[in-house]
């Protein structure tokens, strides 16, 4: 079976170690998967980085798209991922999660009749002004495999029409859908040794364990609206003030870009002079799994980050009005906080008392999502 994985953007590229890795050790003589990578993060710290580090198989194509406004960076990528798929003539290709790139991947396989299979399939947000929220749903309703991290995921899709009760040979017009677990969360079972033996992290930026915060902040809706990123950083500026407590920010490059432009200028400056707020560059994913793991608190508006903060069994304050991880919420280890300076510190101060009382049960399943997407996928060949 020749499979075309589409990975473009750092998460997509930490999600499909999990498949690539699965291949390699136990479907080896079955499985070819080839790999392009959009080149939709070009940042060196935000992508080739994760091949080195993660063992993933070198892309065996790359577009360079880079960034741009969102219809010429999609055509773009639709135009050389139909020209690739054309050649390779695959079984199947695989997209992740619900960036550009797999909305183009989508677009670019369904109009030459290649089935789709999505990963992290049925997540929802309920807010159809992010377009990972569109890229989610177009790419869902365009699949033949459909596998969903979570039971909720396949209660939304089933909402949406798709019949659970499908059986084999399944097809776009009679997808097949399935709850297996999260990749991320193989990921994060496997790479916690390696990142506890490889990182350095904690020691370059001397730091103690249980003795920092850790945020990030990337989206647009929070970064591109200077009235959002000003009661973000008030927040952190109080909190950290308040706690005697550093928060540790690794830089997205987009919110690195825009902190002195939208940021109040005496804003700007009281972070820069307060010591407790460490702003660093972008992290690998060890150094990501090394700080969440020996972090006390995390501040984010990454729907990766809030999983990871959940399987390192920290409570998360959610800085976006939803989440499509609903399950962390509704287990009380994350507080949907918004960019509301009020709601941030409330969050703050209730997870200061009762953090020690959560409760963190398996909802991300054994481990072995990987191995399962792939046996599903070669049953249905």
């Amino acid at each position: 079976m020749k499979i075309v994985t589409i990975i473009g953007a750092r998460p997509q590229i930490i999600k499909a170690a999990a498949l690539s890795r699965a291949i390699r050790n136990n479907f080896k003589k079955e499985i070819k998967e080839i790999i392009i990578h959009t080149g939709q993060h070009y940042d060196e710290n935000m992508s080739q980085v994760f091949f080195d580090e993660l063992g993933i198989p070198e892309p065996n194509y790359n577009l360079n798209i880079g960034s741009g406004l969102h219809g010429k960076q999609t055509a773009g990528m639709i135009s050389g991922i139909e020209e690739i798929l054309l050649k390779e003539k695959p079984d199947y290709i695989v997209l992740y999660g619900d960036t550009n790139s797999t909305l183009a991947g989508a677009v670019a396989a369904s109009k030459i009749h290649i089935p789709i299979v999505h990963i992290e399939a049925g997540l929802r947000s309920f807010n159809k002004s992010m377009p990972e929220e569109i890229n989610r749903i177009m790419a869902d309703h365009a699949s033949t495999l459909l596998f969903s991290p979570t039971k909720t995921g396949l209660q939304n899709l089933i909402k949406e029409g798709f019949n659970p009760d499908n059986k084999a040979p399944f097809t776009a017009d009679h997808p097949g859908i399935f709850h297996c677990g999260d990749v991320m969360y193989d990921n994060s079972l496997y790479f916690s040794e390696i990142a506890d033996n490889k990182s350095t992290i904690m020691e370059d930026i001397s730091l103690n364990g249980n003795s920092f915060f850790l945020g990030t902040v990337h989206r647009d809706n929070n970064t591109d609206k200077p009235k959002r990123l000003n009661a973000l950083f008030e927040a952190f500026d109080e909190i950290t003030r308040s706690a005697e407590i550093p928060l540790v920010l690794p830089l997205h490059p987009r919110t690195a870009k825009l902190l002195q432009k939208n940021l109040r200028p005496e804003l700007y400056e009281k972070i820069n002079k307060n010591s407790l707020i460490q702003l660093i560059k972008p992290v690998s994913f060890l150094d990501m799994i090394k700080l969440e793991k020996n972090c006390r608190m995390i501040f984010t508006d990454s729907g990766g980050v809030q999983k990871e903060s959940y399987f390192f069994k920290k409570p998360a304050i959610i800085l976006r009005p939803e989440t499509e991880w609903k399950e962390i919420v509704q287990q009380g280890c994350g507080i949907i906080a918004d960019a509301d300076k009020e709601n941030i510190i409330n969050a703050y101060t209730y997870f200061s008392k009762e953090s020690e009382k959560l409760q963190f049960p398996p909802i991300f399943g054994n481990g072995k999502a990987a191995e399962f997407i792939l046996t599903t996928m070669l049953e249905n060949r």
